[in-house]
């Protein structure tokens, strides 16, 4: 039987979410290869670190945690994080 079909809403979400971020960074790699070798793939890499912490700052933002917290453990500053 498929795994997937027994997760719970809440699992199949956070499944979901995380299918997305590897298909998202899987492109940005491709297109970093095809558009600057070495140098794009680093860029790349970093755009899809980037794009992760800032869901992971969104998600701390919904649950409420404060801006100082959500700074220290992201890496992301004020700015960053209010723009979200």
């Amino acid at each position: 039987m498929n795994e997937i079909a027994k997760f719970d809403p809440e699992e199949y979400i956070q499944y979901e979410e995380s299918l997305k971020f590897y298909r998202d960074l899987k492109n940005s790699l491709e297109t970093a290869r095809e558009e600057g070798g070495e140098e794009g793939i680093e860029e790349g890499l970093k755009e899809g670190e980037k794009k992760k912490q800032l869901e992971i700052a969104r998600g701390m933002k919904n649950d409420g945690l404060p801006i100082d917290v959500i700074m220290k453990y992201t890496g992301l500053g004020k700015d960053e994080i209010d723009g979200i």
